[in-house]
């Protein structure tokens, strides 16, 4: 899939969020079947963060790849299940 970074403003207000990784196409309102390019804008259809869904979004950069929804144990023990979006590159072999 294409997966984006994207910068923008929360629904709820607050500063804006730069080169947020990742949200990928489907997860875009209405964005057509071809990637968007740099500087494009789309509405957000996800809720990875608060205040992200609805906001727009520019993009930041776009990259075909795969993506991966991962459970996963952060350095002091938190476990974090379901986070989205992983990329094929940022994982490495235990």
């Amino acid at each position: 899939t294409t997966v984006y970074t994207i910068t923008y403003t929360p629904e709820t207000g607050g500063e804006p969020v730069e080169n947020h990784k990742w949200v990928i196409h489907e997860e875009l309102e209405d964005p057509g079947s071809e990637p968007l390019a740099a500087g494009d804008e789309a509405v957000i259809a996800a809720d990875h963060m608060e205040g992200m869904n609805g906001a727009t979004a520019t993009i930041d950069s776009a990259e075909e790849t795969t993506v991966y929804m991962v459970d996963f144990k952060t350095a002091d023990g938190q476990e974090v299940t379901n986070h989205k979006w992983v990329t094929e590159s940022e994982l490495a072999a235990e």
